[in-house]
């Protein structure tokens, strides 16, 4: 599946500039490949992210719609994935494990650090009876 034609403008974006001052949402955007639960192809999504006890924190928003994004339910189905992340020399690639974030309180309070890099969180929240799942990206050794 190829990306939509916005996500690849961020994508190639995201190369571009080394993944800095990206779209609107400037030095917090990562790459995440997953693959598709049904398709098992590897589909990137450009994702706003924040850092949390050195591991990369993501939102399900989907803008506050009724359903989780497509991209969730892949990380459901198989957590192994590949960030690619700006850093000080460029960008680096690496493997992680997504999970989404089970106690509510834990879920919540990474929610508010997010709202702080993407206020329009709160908004989407607003939107939508489901409680938007917070992810982890846990960063596995390399081999």
């Amino acid at each position: 599946m190829r990306a939509t034609p916005f996500n690849q403008k961020t994508i190639d974006e995201f190369h571009a500039k080394q993944g800095r001052g990206v779209g609107m949402w400037g030095d917090h955007v990562l790459l995440m490949t997953a693959r598709g639960a049904k398709s098992g192809d590897a589909i990137t999504t450009p994702l706003v992210c924040g850092l949390d006890k050195g591991n990369y924190v993501i939102v399900a928003s989907k803008g506050g719609a009724p359903k989780n994004p497509l991209w969730f339910g892949n990380i459901e189905a198989n957590p192994e994935v590949e960030v690619e992340v700006a850093n000080a020399s460029g960008t680096e690639k690496f493997k992680a494990r997504a999970h989404a974030v089970k106690s509510r309180e834990e879920r919540d309070r990474l929610f508010q650090e997010m709202c702080k890099i993407w206020p329009s969180y709160a908004e989407y929240q607003t939107r939508t009876e489901r409680v938007i799942p917070v992810v982890v990206l846990e960063r596995q050794p390399s081999h």
